[in-house]
């Protein structure tokens, strides 16, 4: 397993309008990390730095000692995969929607990725456009393990989702995490950081004004970065 992501001095989308400001943070392929901060804080645009959603304008971003640049971004993402804010559903079966990521996917494969993710082999020749929204993003998810990535990215994974379908989802996040699979994970919600993170980078301004463990943050002197993380 790859160690962690290095940005060096990263600057994202314009040297004279920066969304990220000079950031230098390490983010550990360990557990779940969460991003969070305020919106506009930057946390989504970190997070698509990660599997070259977009590049850095200056800085770089390292993973396993190596400049992601160097990186074919095709071959970066089978290993780095990522789930979205909103379910990205395509026309078809909940099959052809996982062929998405290997169009030469075997039954028995889309039923274990299924399985994985805690739905029915039932589903697979089921209408994509039927599934309710936490059956779509779980369905994301299966569709995003199906290459075997090293680390998952998830950008608010359950910002649209009701509470019932949200908590669902927390509990695949941290199972897959607890079963090897490393997550960073963007949210704004304090209460799902508590109940999620191991590790959380705070965001303020594009800049990063706290990193560290969860029982670290939560003694930070910085009164915003301990509201931010929702400390007792």
């Amino acid at each position: 397993m790859v160690g962690s992501f290095e940005l060096h001095d990263v600057i994202t989308h314009r040297i004279d309008a920066p969304i990220l400001r000079s950031v230098s943070v390490e983010i550990p392929c360990e557990g779940v990390t969460a991003l969070a901060g305020p919106s506009g804080a930057g946390k989504s645009s970190l997070l698509r730095l990660l599997n070259r959603l977009d590049d850095p304008v200056r800085g770089a971003v390292v993973w396993g000692g190596r400049d992601l640049r160097t990186w074919a971004p095709a071959e970066l993402r089978r290993r780095v995969g990522m789930v979205f804010q909103r379910p990205q559903t395509f026309a078809g079966t909940v099959l052809d929607n996982l062929r998405v990521a290997d169009p030469e996917l075997e039954l028995a494969a889309a039923a274990a990725a299924l399985d994985l993710v805690g739905l029915d082999r039932g589903f697979l020749p089921r209408a994509a456009e039927e599934l309710s929204g936490g059956e779509a993003q779980r369905m994301c998810f299966a569709r995003a393990m199906i290459t075997g990535p090293d680390v998952l990215l998830a950008d608010e994974p359950t910002s649209s989702l009701d509470g019932a379908s949200r908590r669902t989802v927390e509990r695949l996040g941290r199972e897959l995490a607890d079963s090897g699979v490393p997550l960073v994970w963007v949210s704004h919600d304090v209460a799902q950081l508590r109940r999620l993170a191991d590790h959380i980078v705070v965001l303020v301004g594009g800049a990063v004004a706290a990193s560290g463990s969860r029982a670290d943050l939560d003694t930070h002197d910085d009164p915003l970065v301990r509201e931010l993380v929702g400390a007792p």
